[in-house]
């Protein structure tokens, strides 16, 4: 994940929708099911990651890491993204 973080894309960047896939997966992992409340609207950020976490509910954590992971390598492949 230090990859992603840090790393330099040569073939584009990142979307918004694929930087909160991954971290509704790596709060799934390491927290399991989102147990909070949901955010008001207008706090439109907080309001965007709780929702990316709120899709993986039910996934075990070891499902959210393989999927991570995947996710991971699927990124770097796609954005070309080089270690920093």
């Amino acid at each position: 994940a230090n990859l992603i973080a840090k790393g330099t894309p040569t073939k584009g960047s990142a979307s918004t929708d694929d930087k909160l896939k991954l971290y509704g997966l790596y709060k799934q992992a390491k927290e399991g099911d989102n147990t909070t409340s949901q955010p008001c609207s207008i706090q439109w950020e907080t309001k965007a990651k709780w929702e990316a976490w709120e899709k993986c509910k039910g996934k075990s954590k070891d499902t959210a890491m393989t999927e991570y992971i995947a996710e991971v390598e699927a990124q770097t492949e796609k954005f070309g993204i080089t270690p920093p």
